[in-house]
């Protein structure tokens, strides 16, 4: 699509149509909510479990600006923050207030000083906007540090999708700088598991959320030992569970 202007571009860029209507680019969008998912994947989902409707919610066309033709999306404002609120992250919640917050903005724009007769009034319109401007700046420099607050943590999932496979605890352990039996006391302390002859088991609690899978290896026609090993479901809470006791994997503490 042409003839569209920029008209907000704090966090991430908002245009306008020749008709005045306000979009947002998906491909922005979705790079701005640090989604893991492949792009064609995740606007397609969208889609169709959430039936936007063209022409109403969204508007597609073709690029040619990369090589190829590829299918790049337009998303209206109010879809933009559907996404964003249904993406259910802290860049998801992050970026929807960004949406809301030039909503208002945009409610709230007046004739700018210089079109302004009255000498007084024009001055006065000058320093509200003036004062408007500094307010923005001090804004968007939060939200930029926002941002690399939140990078780390992005960072950290990014590692945590990656990994469709089950981990022993030692894989874990090691994100943290940590043994395998010093993770597991750990994980003791806080309530999470116990151990049973030589093998740690989730209390009741945890017990059927998916967290772990137990495996079963056989030493020798009288003897095997069962060893537990965590889903990636379960990496994510101990992620989140430690997070809450300030305990940061490694990569998080290098960054910070």
């Amino acid at each position: 699509m042409e003839n569209l202007r920029v008209v907000a571009d704090q966090m991430l860029p908002i245009y306008e149509t020749s008709t005045g209507e306000r979009v947002v680019d998906a491909r922005e969008l979705h790079e701005n909510l640090m989604v893991s998912t492949r792009f064609n994947d995740w606007i397609n989902r969208y889609i169709e479990n959430y039936g936007f409707i063209e022409s109403e919610d969204f508007y597609s066309f073709l690029s040619k600006t990369k090589g190829r033709p590829s299918q790049e999306f337009l998303l209206t404002l109010d879809t933009a923050k559907e996404i964003s609120m249904v993406q259910n992250n802290e860049m998801g919640r992050t970026v929807r207030k960004y949406f809301i917050q030039v909503e208002k903005q945009f409610k709230h724009i007046q004739a700018p000083s210089y079109m302004i007769d009255d000498p007084i009034q024009r001055a006065q319109k000058w320093i509200e906007e003036q004062k408007e401007k500094q307010h923005l700046l001090v804004q968007n420099q939060q939200k930029d540090q926002k941002i690399e607050e939140l990078q780390p943590k992005a960072t950290y999932y990014d590692l945590i999708l990656q990994t469709k496979s089950l981990l022993s605890v030692s894989q874990i352990a090691k994100d943290y700088g940590m043994s395998a039996i010093s993770f597991n006391k750990l994980l003791h302390k806080l309530g999470i598991q116990y151990k049973q002859g030589d093998c740690w088991l989730l209390y009741q609690k945890y017990a059927d959320k998916g967290y772990t899978h137990t495996k079963t290896h056989v030493v020798d026609s009288e003897k095997s030992k069962v060893h537990t090993y965590w889903t990636q479901k379960g990496r994510t809470f101990i992620y989140e569970t430690l997070k809450d006791e300030n305990i940061l994997p490694v990569i998080e503490r290098m960054a910070s």
